[in-house]
């Protein structure tokens, strides 16, 4: 019979960082930063202990990338809007 092997708790960690940092906004981006680093420690931990898990790294290194790029431009378009609200010369009186 065929043993289960056992998953990379860091795999399941990156995968977990990289699904909150598309959920939380702006701190997303230390969310997915956070899922990298735990994506290639894993990697490394799995090719040393024999674990599975390969397809959880790389579900949250996707994710943590995404989560980082979204997180990214709405800090930018955050940013513009509020430049452009604040330098408007409408007056009202």
């Amino acid at each position: 019979m065929d043993e289960m092997k056992r998953s990379n708790s860091k795999a399941i960690v990156t995968l977990i960082m990289g699904v909150l940092s598309l959920l939380i906004p702006f701190i997303g981006i230390i969310l997915g930063v956070l899922g990298l680093i735990f994506a290639s420690k894993s990697k490394a931990e799995m090719k040393l202990t024999g674990e599975s898990g390969n397809g959880l790294v790389t579900a949250g290194k996707v994710c943590s990338i995404v989560g980082i790029i979204l997180n990214v431009v709405a800090i930018l378009i955050f940013f513009v809007f509020f430049y452009f609200a604040v330098n408007t010369d409408i007056t009202t009186y």
